[in-house]
């Protein structure tokens, strides 16, 4: 039966692999096992941000070397960068063993990775199809049959680049826009619908490539998107919860209203046994495996009334800004600051919110 284990290993720089050779080491985690991680690093999260294909690069001739390059390519390396504020740079390593851990319902994991996206569907239809499909195949290989039963969906997408548009466009096609900056967020936009079709969260026929990007009020309440330059198609990690799973570990998620509301994040934790007045105290953030958010600088320029400045601000992205806010909120409601915070959520989570998925071992 299979289980799940998810270990979190602080990184000093892009291409620290020495925490996760540790682990290897120690015999805590088997390489051969690793289905994917997450990175934050400490990067600017945007078009030119190569820290995250930097820690790719890294992690995945460091699994070389214990599993060989094919093996270490299937993994899913989902790199989000910025570790804006106290955020800490951390890795999140997903692993698959089989054994007879304590009985199920308990985490499942599927992943997968789908081809190269051309760049004329980034943004529209044809990648919120692609990522529907790749939802449906990693639901499979988890064996999550109920959309129900899944609780977040990552999803690292691809972004343009002007050498990508003007191949595109020696071929004759159109872009969906020519801002590189701007495709980030389509195409976090695009597969985060192809999520919430996928779940049953909103019929197909409800989209349209006009849809994207701009009817805020159609949303994911289980979809984080990272778009990256590092890639060209989809990497796909599917957690939820199966009987068909065993193991000590359990997820649960929220939605957040806006970039203030923990008390979705607060009830979560309590349905896993965290529960606590006011910050966890040090068994309960013991038990805390990983805390995985989405955040955006509230698009109507507001929170809760009261003006913000982060979409004015001409020197730095308001991703950026967004990341640093909501991951405050976060640690000081969880008490730790190596927490997977990704700024972006278009089409994730109501205007200004986000999703949260809370991982902790079970009581």
């Amino acid at each position: 039966m299979p289980i799940a284990r998810v270990h979190r290993i602080i990184a000093q720089a892009p291409d620290d692999v020495s925490g996760l050779e540790a682990a290897i080491a120690a015999g805590r985690l088997d390489p051969a096992g690793i289905l994917a991680i997450f990175g934050k690093t400490e990067g600017n999260g945007c078009v030119n941000d190569f820290t995250r294909g930097f820690a790719t690069q890294s992690l995945t001739l460091a699994l070389a070397r214990h599993v060989g390059a094919e093996r270490a390519a299937s993994v899913c390396y989902v790199m989000s960068g910025g570790t804006e504020g106290a955020m800490a740079p951390h890795w999140t390593i997903f692993e698959r063993l089989e054994g007879e851990g304590a009985p199920g319902p308990a985490l499942a994991i599927g992943r997968v990775h789908t081809a190269a996206l051309p760049p004329e569907h980034l943004g529209r239809m044809g990648q919120v199809d692609d990522v529907a499909a790749g939802v449906r195949a990693a639901m499979r290989q988890a064996g999550l049959d109920d959309p129900c039963d899944v609780h977040f969906v990552q999803v690292k997408c691809p972004l343009l680049t002007a050498q990508r548009i003007g191949e595109a466009e020696a071929r004759g096609a159109t872009v969906a826009v020519r801002d590189t900056l701007k495709s980030m967020g389509l195409s976090r936009g695009a597969s985060s619908l192809g999520v919430a079709v996928a779940l049953g969260e909103i019929p197909a026929d409800a989209l349209a490539d006009a849809t994207i990007g701009r009817d805020l009020a159609l949303f994911s309440g289980r979809a984080s998107a990272s778009a990256g330059v590092e890639i060209l198609g989809h990497e796909i990690v599917v957690l939820g919860m199966s009987a068909a799973w065993s193991g000590p570990l359990a997820i649960d998620h929220a939605v957040m209203a806006d970039a203030i509301d923990v008390e979705p994040v607060r009830a979560a934790l309590a349905r896993l046994g965290l529960g606590a007045g006011g910050q966890l105290g040090p068994a309960a953030r013991a038990r805390l495996v990983a805390l995985l958010a989405k955040a955006e600088a509230s698009p109507d320029g507001a929170v809760r009334g009261a003006r913000h400045t982060m979409l004015d601000d001409s020197d730095i992205s308001s991703t950026r800004h967004a990341r640093a806010f909501v991951a405050g909120a976060l640690a000081g409601l969880v008490g730790r600051t190596d927490l997977y915070v990704s700024g972006g959520a278009e089409h994730q989570g109501p205007p200004g919110g986000g999703p949260v998925a809370v991982i902790a071992e079970r009581g």
